[in-house]
């Protein structure tokens, strides 16, 4: 008989013990009767459960092992894309892109009243009044009248603006070193911020003169966002697209230079008042003072921008083919007066001051995701020993 249908002897020395050894039944040590000797010819089907059992333990061990292999392969695989890289700067631009084209769309039944009241002051006597004309005339869609070329224009905005940015302000903190870039990390966020709007109003200008067009008439003159582009061209040729470009680098230049210099400022000076450093704070935090941090700077662009933005209404509007543009901004001007220039500057702070904070939030909630640090609030650099 093969030897894999006996028992092994330390098998049967646990299952029943033998005459000389320790083990002995408990009715077996009260009698004191000694327990023969197993013989092992006898045990066939002890062998056969013994040997089962190894061959089970083997499978289970083998199976468990395999088990882990495919859930370590189930996982996915944590992406890390190095901080400076062509792949940073293109999921910041993703994230800017999405950061300004959801918010200003979602605020253009707001955007809507503004420009028409900068159009024509006389127009609406209040916000209110405006969006219930409006409606009762156009019904909701009515008031959301101009929120495809402010889909794709903005967009195209926040992409070119928080992906520039982003290299911008690597590259100019490079040139004149961390210590420098430090001590005049303001400089260093205007001029990055100046340079990436610069850029990024290129890609906005055309969208932005179909939208004012749309919105700065009591009926919209064209059906969407194509049908503007193409009646402009065919009108006016590719310089009716640009021919708001000067008053808009006017307008967001120094709107951006704002936005992101004092957004920087107000949350280093945010976590350099609370209590540990920025890295103790969870993500909610995080994204809770970059809101807070966006809303109190869009308070100072929307202040800063609104003259700008009034000539930029009113110039998309009025301005004739082949003026000059200091002929039209002088006749601009000698209608609207200086007082002219802030009308609608109330409903522009609580759009502006929205807009920005919920920019902010949306764009670092969408770092945290990608695994980059939030933006702002970052430690100086160590001094060189």
């Amino acid at each position: 008989m093969s030897s894999t249908l006996f028992p092994r002897y330390d098998s049967l020395q646990k299952s029943f013990g033998t005459a000389h050894g320790p083990a002995l039944t408990h009715r077996s040590a009260v009698a004191r009767v000694p327990v023969p000797e197993i013989r092992p010819e006898l045990c066939v089907a002890y062998s056969v459960v013994d040997d089962a059992k190894d061959k089970a333990k083997k499978l289970s061990d083998e199976a468990a092992k395999e088990f882990e292999k495919g859930i370590a392969a189930a996982k996915p695989k944590k992406q890390t894309i190095e901080l400076y890289s062509g792949k940073y700067y293109a999921a910041c631009t993703f994230g800017g892109m999405l950061a300004c084209g959801l918010t200003h769309t979602a605020v253009t039944p707001l955007d809507l009243v503004k420009v028409r009241r900068q159009v024509d002051s006389s127009l609406y006597k209040s916000n209110i009044q405006g969006w219930g004309l409006i409606y009762r005339s156009e019904g909701l869609r009515g008031i959301m009248t101009g929120w495809s070329p402010t889909l794709f224009g903005y967009s195209a905005q926040g992409a070119f603006k928080y992906g520039w940015y982003e290299y911008f302000k690597k590259t100019y903190s490079d040139v004149v070193g961390p210590e420098r870039a430090h001590r005049y990390k303001t400089s260093v966020y205007l001029a990055a911020s100046a340079s990436a709007e610069f850029l990024a109003d290129i890609a906005l200008c055309p969208f932005e003169a179909v939208k004012v067009r749309m919105q700065g008439s009591l009926k919209s003159p064209y059906k969407g966002t194509l049908d503007g582009i193409r009646q402009i061209m065919a009108s006016e040729g590719t310089a009716g697209l640009y021919k708001g470009i000067y008053p808009l680098w006017a307008r967001q230049i120094p709107y951006t230079m704002m936005k992101f210099a004092s957004f920087e400022t107000i949350v280093d000076m945010i976590y350099t008042r609370l209590p540990g450093n920025k890295n103790d704070y969870s993500k909610v935090v995080q994204t809770g003072v970059s809101f807070t941090g966006g809303y109190l700077a869009g308070i100072l662009c929307a202040i800063v921008s609104h003259p700008a933005d009034v000539m930029v209404s009113k110039l998309n509007a009025y301005r004739k083919p082949g003026e000059a543009f200091g002929t039209v901004i002088s006749r601009i001007y000698g209608d609207i007066g200086f007082a002219g220039l802030w009308n609608g500057l109330g409903v522009r702070i609580i759009m502006i001051g929205t807009l920005t904070g919920l920019q902010w939030m949306i764009y670092d909630y969408f770092k945290i995701f990608m695994g980059f640090p939030t933006t702002g609030g970052a430690a100086p650099p160590e001094e060189k020993k």
